[in-house]
């Protein structure tokens, strides 16, 4: 069977970390859009849809926001499986029907993320632990779940990971290496330098160990979605 194909929808603004860590992650070939740049595909022609982090918010009033939401809601009500990473998965929360807003904080580094539910033949998270550790950088959150939704992943930040019958989001960067996780953290001119100082003092070879085990979810998404084009998975309820 050939690889599936994803429409991979970047919403970096062209950081050059971001197609780099996902080509590396993801056992798919990837078509490529800069969805920042007003490119969308024009089709749905695909097996999966990723979209990826964003310096941006899903409730700006922007014109390529709006196209990219509407595009990831339709290609839910096709039921093609979709995985969103931070902005990524605020926009899949917006397109089915959730809200997000900004949580007055800022959630910066690694961090330890509590799973809600149990491994499941088609769980995102499985294989993972009870409590895992993630690098997570992000000021939005998603406030109420999309109808429907269930709740899979959480800290005291708020929701981490959720789905919703073929949709997944997860609100960290398992795709990070420390390279870019040090370039994130840096760019944080806003937050107070001893914040970002232990942020840095963090990005450890024992820390990245840690957070790599959370990688196997892109395999699990990648597995999810064969199955899928496969006809052998039901849709959750």
């Amino acid at each position: 069977m050939t690889r599936p194909r994803f429409a991979f929808l970047d919403a970096s603004h062209g950081d050059e970390n971001t197609r780099r860590n996902f080509r590396r992650e993801l056992d798919a070939d990837l078509v490529e859009f800069d969805v920042t740049d007003g490119h969308l595909p024009d089709h749905f022609d695909y097996d999966g849809v990723v979209i990826t982090g964003s310096s941006s918010s899903v409730y700006w009033d922007e014109a390529w926001i709006q196209n990219l939401v509407s595009y990831v809601s339709e290609a839910d009500e096709r039921d093609i499986p979709l995985l969103g990473v931070c902005f990524g998965h605020q926009v899949v929360a917006e397109a089915l029907g959730g809200t997000v807003e900004d949580m007055g904080d800022f959630e910066l580094g690694y961090s330890h993320i509590d799973r809600t539910t149990d491994d499941g033949a088609d769980d995102l998270l499985a294989g993972l632990d009870e409590q895992f550790t993630v690098f997570t950088s992000h000021g939005d959150v998603v406030a109420d779940l999309p109808p429907g939704a269930e709740l899979l992943a959480e800290n005291e930040f708020g929701v981490h990971a959720f789905r919703r019958t073929h949709a997944f989001g997860v609100q960290f960067h398992p795709e990070y290496d420390t390279k870019t996780a040090e370039k994130i953290a840096r760019s944080k001119d806003f937050l107070p330098d001893e914040q970002i100082q232990g942020v840095l003092d963090g990005i450890t070879p024992e820390n990245y160990d840690a957070a790599c085990k959370a990688k196997r979810l892109f395999d699990n998404f990648v597995a999810y979605v064969t199955r899928v084009r496969a006809n052998s998975v039901e849709p959750a309820a």
